[in-house]
């Protein structure tokens, strides 16, 4: 059953005063406050403003560990941000250091790759900067099987939990803190992950154990997918037969067919102002993001033995946009221009 979770954050638990190494070349200096240390693993073009916020609402004197593997993107953040952010050498460090742990990685080799690195050796808790167990968030869209995996070998280490927190509002949602988190996890850390999401989002809905979160997220985008090509066939045969692209939309938008394709994210330029597709399709949703969550949502149907009928011909449609030359790195709304609509 689906839980939603108030956003509003309780105050925030401290760990005691913090001692840091003499020797450390990152260390900071010893402080009579209660503080808490947070990392937060990958900076593009998602994480970089959900870690901004993050920092933003974070209390002056906790500390947060940075990383990427991109070094002019932690370098950009430390000087938009200087004050309580540290750059980690790598991401050993970040989970050694910090108590919280997020990550927002593309693909799910990279997510795999950066765990292994943090839990191994299973020594954190004795030679980490704190011995309490760590809270291991991961915000990619990455494959259920995968995220299983992880999770598996991160609790049997015994050195923390993991949950998937998937999310939905693309960039704009990330820039404004307005995002959807879609979590899976155990009941008794989802008040403690809740708190820590509610400072980069709006709505934390608990939709079950492990893995939930990404089910539900690619089923949402596989729905998303599937109406985007449907909303783009729509707006054209009405265009076609002669009818204004506004009137069609707006009779469609307080119809049956309403979607947010047709309100939010139209097509047809002109139709909604400010979407992408008023931009020659720059911004947005990428066509290839779109197509990655499609196939994930089909691979993890095919595990389950979920019979789909539509996803394989979309998934065509998506790889042939993706390729076309007047195409490829734009909204996935271009779906339009692809099949000849009128721009």
């Amino acid at each position: 059953m689906m839980r939603s979770v108030s956003v509003i954050a309780s105050p925030l638990r401290r760990i005691g005063p913090v001692t840091v190494c003499q020797g450390s070349r990152r260390g900071f200096s010893n402080s009579q406050n209660l503080q808490a240390t947070w990392g937060f693993i990958g900076l593009g073009r998602m994480g970089f403003p959900m870690a901004r916020n993050l920092r933003a609402k974070l209390p002056s004197h906790d500390v947060l560990f940075i990383q990427d593997v991109n070094k002019n993107a932690t370098k950009k953040f430390l000087e938009e941000n200087p004050e309580g952010v540290r750059i980690a050498d790598n991401v050993r460090e970040v989970a050694e250091k910090s108590e919280t742990i997020i990550t927002v990685l593309p693909e799910p080799h990279h997510v795999a790759g950066v765990y292994k690195q943090m839990i191994e050796p299973p020594s954190l808790l004795r030679n980490g900067f704190s011995a309490k167990e760590r809270l291991f968030i991961d915000c990619s869209t990455i494959d259920p099987m995968t995220s299983r995996s992880v999770a598996d070998a991160a609790h049997s280490s015994g050195q923390g939990k993991f949950i998937d927190a998937p999310m939905s509002g693309g960039v704009v949602g990330a820039q404004a803190g307005t995002l959807t988190f879609m979590i899976g996890a155990p009941d008794e850390i989802v008040d403690r992950a809740t708190e820590t999401l509610s400072m980069m989002g709006r709505r934390v809905l608990h939709l079950g154990d492990q893995g939930s979160g990404l089910h539900g997220k690619l089923a949402n985008n596989y729905l998303l997918a599937l109406n985007n090509i449907a909303t783009a066939e729509a707006m054209n045969m009405g265009i076609q037969w002669g009818l204004d692209p506004k009137a069609l939309a707006s009779m469609i938008n307080i119809s049956t067919g309403k979607c947010w394709p047709s309100e939010v994210n139209n097509p047809v330029p002109g139709v909604v102002e400010g979407s992408p597709a008023c931009r020659g399709y720059e911004g947005g949703f990428g066509v290839a993001l779109a197509n990655k969550d499609l196939k994930l949502a089909i691979q993890a149907c095919k595990e389950h033995g979920i019979k789909t009928t539509l996803g394989d011909h979309a998934k065509i449609i998506y790889d042939e946009v993706e390729a076309a030359e007047d195409c490829k790195g734009r909204d996935f709304s271009v779906v339009y221009r692809y099949i000849g609509g009128k721009e």
